[in-house]
């Protein structure tokens, strides 16, 4: 009796373990790490990041992913300054295809930790549940496409959950990859471009304008796509009420 709780810890422990990894990642990093991601710190050391960049540019985008995938999948504070830093290095292209890149690798990795941990788990109960949880949990299922991508367009979900939902709802991995890429691409490509003007922005003493990505002209047609994003889910209940 002892050995079957002692081991049935020990698969409890094992399947838990991918995501206090990231947990303990996370405390230590914003621990470590909060003074070194920010805005200041990469107007302090531009000049020494070009020329690096310059010297070793393989070497540079290289470590440049690796560093973004480490601040996505441990959820550290500074991805916004992660990705203004792709597009001060290396432009808006390829700067924005690094920065995507990047975060599409960690988001992955923090789905499959939460997904092993307890998404499994979850999705089966979701799945063997009844009523209302039962119809919401199928509705879904039916337009997941439409929900992946919309998660990632509208700019007010954060990211981390964005990472978590699909663990729990049964997504593929392949869809999540996918729908991650294409995603954020908007997203990401407005902020790199920001980016990409900072050298103007640091001569000038000033900081960037992170709230761009609500003004008009850009969050608009952000909106449009998550409408289209939303378009087969409409049509589907369109068809499902002429069925009636």
């Amino acid at each position: 009796m002892t050995d079957i709780v002692t081991e049935t810890r020990k698969s409890a422990f094992g399947r838990y373990l991918p995501i206090l990894i990231v947990a303990a990642g996370a405390a230590l990093g914003w621990w470590l790490l909060r003074d070194y991601l920010s805005f200041q710190a990469l107007a302090q050391n531009r000049e020494a990041l070009i020329a690096f960049r310059d010297a070793n540019y393989l070497a540079t985008v290289l470590v440049f992913i690796l560093a973004y995938t480490v601040v996505v999948a441990f959820s550290l504070p500074g991805a916004t300054i992660a990705t203004l830093t792709g597009g001060f290095l290396f432009a808006t292209f390829p700067g924005a295809l690094f920065n995507i890149i990047g975060a599409t690798i960690g988001a992955t990795l923090i789905f499959l930790a939460a997904r092993t941990s307890f998404g499994e788990r979850l999705g089966a109960r979701l799945e063997g549940s009844e009523g209302l949880v039962k119809k919401i949990k199928d509705g879904i299922d039916d337009n997941q496409w439409s929900m992946l991508f919309l998660i990632r367009l509208v700019p007010v979900v954060p990211f981390f959950m964005a990472n978590l939902i699909p663990s729990i709802l049964e997504v593929p991995l392949k869809r999540f990859v996918i729908s991650t890429f294409f995603g954020i691409m908007p997203g990401a490509i407005v902020y790199t471009s920001v980016g990409a003007g900072l050298g103007e922005v640091f001569a000038r003493g000033e900081t960037p304008n992170l709230g761009i990505i609500f003004e008009p002209q850009i969050l608009l047609p952000i909106l449009g796509l998550s409408a289209l994003a939303l378009m087969p889910v409409v049509l589907k209940a369109l068809r499902g009420r002429k069925g009636l």
